[in-house]
């Protein structure tokens, strides 16, 4: 039977709304009036806090929702997978970052004016926005489901845009004036949401189940089908799983080296940092950070095959459904809207609310600086120039544009993912392989070699693009190939178009 949301859910959302109003008023009290104030936070950024921010962006609510939902149907190789994340932070840390402070540059395009030219430079932000655009949209449309299930008992067109759009006005609001600084302890707060409400459903679960430890694990060991959920590393070579450990030091360690060092989401707070070290060290901080994080999703996953999957053990059958006014939805949502009592309930909604808003409002101020720097402000000072003022009013506007961008492809992802059929963890990140493989593709042949021109690496940013589009199912690609795949092969076809003329000095 389907719950409702009781007084005291209500006041837990409450609760929430006012923290984040009140965070909201202190950081835009005072007017930002410099673009490195407002991009970069006046590159006062501690470590730890950088770490948070980072792992509050990344851990968005594809980890929310997809990781028990992943944790439920398989083990815990999504988190032994994470050993991918782990190593792309260190050759980050210690190969991209000091390059972008040596630089001093405000996002990480730059890197390619001073290589090529400033078309190059453009196209690679250019690609990022595009990326980031379908990426950011296909988590606020997973944030919307939720939203919309809890706020229309419906999973319908018109609730979907209703709830996406009231995730993009909450995440402009918070960020709209206080620029970066508003970004990361926002960032901070939602961490703090979020954790504490999978640690609580954590605990909540595992008071339900009726075993001792020494059984749980046993019964984990021994499923039905004769698997072992408590497998860390899946071995397999099958290139249809995007977990194995395979997967995890080929393509997710590109997504990661991606993620982490070429997206300007990530690498604005890295930059925000006093130092090269520190900044390195926020990024080693937060990729081992996303251990435990990702642990406990997964956990809850473990736990919801117990408690649905396993009567002989709970000594009672509890009934589960993988749809929801006719769509389908994970098995944690399902959980979350029948079995969790009130105020926990409003806690566990407003983690998946804080997932999503987190990661907005990140995207949003990054895509923000990109249009400023890579795009406005070299075309305006082409002209004239202007006051440092001008340019924040400009990024501004520029987040108010993508934001509209990133609405647009939430509702564009009801219905991909719908035509698709993936689950919603695959769906997100498999949207990120677009735009990455050509990024990849430039700054491999940028950083590492002597050649590239600026001709070859617009033609590789779209080469990059191209080759994964062209390898979905639904266009020429063979059914079954995982998405870590398609970014291997997307890279490498962009490095090689990149790679074909004879260049500059590497940077």
């Amino acid at each position: 039977m389907m719950l409702h949301f009781a007084a005291l859910d209500w006041m837990v959302v409450g609760l929430y709304l006012a923290v984040l109003a009140g965070l909201s008023w202190h950081f835009n009290r005072v007017e930002t009036r410099s673009t490195g104030d407002y991009f970069l936070a006046g590159n006062s950024v501690p470590a730890w806090l950088a770490a948070v921010s980072v792992l509050a962006t990344q851990q968005s609510a594809a980890t929310f929702l997809g990781a028990p939902d992943y944790g439920y149907r398989s083990d815990y190789s999504y988190l032994g997978a994470v050993v991918g994340a782990v190593l792309a932070a260190f050759f980050v840390a210690h190969v991209l970052i000091p390059r972008f402070y040596a630089l001093r540059v405000a996002t990480v395009y730059e890197l390619l004016e001073t290589r090529y030219d400033a078309r190059a430079m453009r196209w690679a932000g250019g690609m990022y926005l595009a990326g980031r655009i379908l990426s950011g949209g296909a988590r606020v449309y997973l944030a919307a489901i939720a939203i919309a299930m809890v706020g229309f008992n419906a999973i319908d067109a018109g609730s979907i845009i209703l709830s996406a759009a009231a995730v993009m006005l909450a995440s402009l609001a918070f960020t709209l004036r206080g620029g970066l600084k508003s970004v990361i302890w926002n960032d901070f707060v939602q961490f703090i949401v979020y954790a504490g409400a999978a640690i609580a459903v954590l605990v909540f679960l595992r008071s339900a189940i009726p075993l001792d430890n020494a059984a749980l694990i046993d019964a984990l060991r021994n499923a039905p089908d004769g698997t072992n959920k408590l497998r860390l590393f899946d071995l397999s070579t099958d290139l249809s799983k995007p977990f194995t450990l395979l997967a995890a030091v080929t393509g997710l360690f590109l997504l990661n080296t991606a993620s982490s060092g070429l997206d300007q989401d990530t690498t604005q707070r890295l930059l925000a940092s006093p130092d090269a070290k520190t900044g390195a060290r926020s990024l080693i901080m937060s990729a081992l950070g996303s251990v435990p994080v990702i642990a406990i999703f997964v956990t809850i996953g473990l736990m919801l095959h117990i408690f649905y999957d396993r009567p002989e053990l709970m000594g009672a059958t509890n009934n589960v459904s993988a749809n929801f006014a006719g769509e389908k939805i994970t098995i944690f949502v399902h959980f979350i809207l029948t079995q969790l009592p009130p105020g926990l309930r409003g806690l566990v909604t407003i983690g998946v609310i804080a997932a999503a808003v987190s990661t907005v409002t990140s995207a949003l101020n990054s895509m923000s600086s990109v249009v400023v720097s890579d795009f406005y402000r070299p075309w305006r000072e082409a002209r004239g120039g202007a006051e440092d003022r001008h340019y924040v009013h400009a990024g501004r506007w520029g987040m108010a544009a993508v934001a509209v961008a990133m609405f647009a492809t939430a509702v564009l992802s009801y219905y991909w993912q719908k035509h698709s059929d993936m689950p919603l963890l695959e769906f997100v990140l498999s949207v990120m392989v677009f735009a990455y493989a050509g990024l990849l593709g430039v700054y491999a042949v940028a950083l590492f070699t002597t050649r590239g021109t600026t001709a070859s690496v617009i033609a590789a940013l779209l080469t990059g693009f191209v080759t994964v589009f062209l390898l979905q199912p639904f266009a020429f690609g063979p059914q079954g190939l995982a998405f870590p795949y398609l970014l291997c092969i997307g890279t490498l076809a962009a490095a090689i178009v990149a790679a074909i003329p004879q260049g500059k000095k590497a940077a």
